[in-house]
């Protein structure tokens, strides 16, 4: 395995949740764990991304978040990342490629919230996505109806998994996705920047936290 990179053995089930985490909080620790109960997964690394091309605004310095996420997401079977600037890619798909390409044999589940299956249509190479990995989707607040009836919802309509079988999601043959209901936190990272809670204190565990919807891809 490449210095700097997660360990995974061929058949395991990884799920991925991307985004900017500006900053990481309990939200992103809550549906993570969320995941790992509902998807049947054997670990999750979180990928935090340089940046998001969807976005004018850049997050704080990589090693402040960081050191924010490894703080606050204290988990045997989570693993914190800088994968996507260490692969130099910008985009989901490209990510997933490259992933596929290092961990041949292992299964990856690509986690979103339902806020950003509304506009999955929108990410780069979004249906190569739908078809080369699962795809588990989190309940978000007042998200729900507008992801099922959002575009990528509709036309993989018949590719949704539910009841007892979601619990293997990461051994579907893609296209597979699953929307799991959940307990939400309706909070928000903006409003954590906004009061000013994350700046000089990004690493201190233990202030007020919130979820933002990850990066687009």
């Amino acid at each position: 395995m490449r210095q700097g990179f997660p360990r995974a053995t061929r058949g395991m089930v990884i799920g991925l949740l991307g985004g900017s985490f500006d900053p990481a909080h309990e939200g992103h620790v809550h549906i993570t764990q969320e995941a790992l109960r509902r998807f049947g997964l054997d670990r999750v690394w979180w990928l935090v991304s340089p940046g998001n091309p969807l976005k004018a605004r850049q997050p704080a310095p990589m090693v402040d978040r960081l050191q924010r996420a490894r703080a606050l997401m204290r988990h045997p079977r989570v693993e914190i990342t800088d994968l996507e600037a260490r692969l130099g890619t910008r985009y989901t798909a490209a990510t997933l490629a490259r992933l596929m390409a290092i961990y041949p044999g292992v299964r990856f589940v690509w986690l979103m919230g339902a806020d950003n299956l509304v506009q999955f249509h929108r990410w780069d190479n979004w249906e190569w996505i739908m078809r080369h990995v699962a795809i588990g989707v989190l309940a978000r607040p007042g998200s729900g109806l507008k992801a099922r009836m959002g575009r990528a919802a509709r036309v993989y309509a018949g590719e949704q998994i539910s009841g007892a079988a979601i619990g293997r999601l990461g051994h579907m043959p893609p296209p597979a996705w699953a929307f799991a209901d959940m307990p939400m936190l309706a909070q928000s990272s903006s409003e954590i920047r906004a009061r000013g809670d994350w700046g000089q204190a990004a690493a201190q565990p233990g202030a007020a936290q919130s979820i933002e919807p990850q990066k687009a891809g």
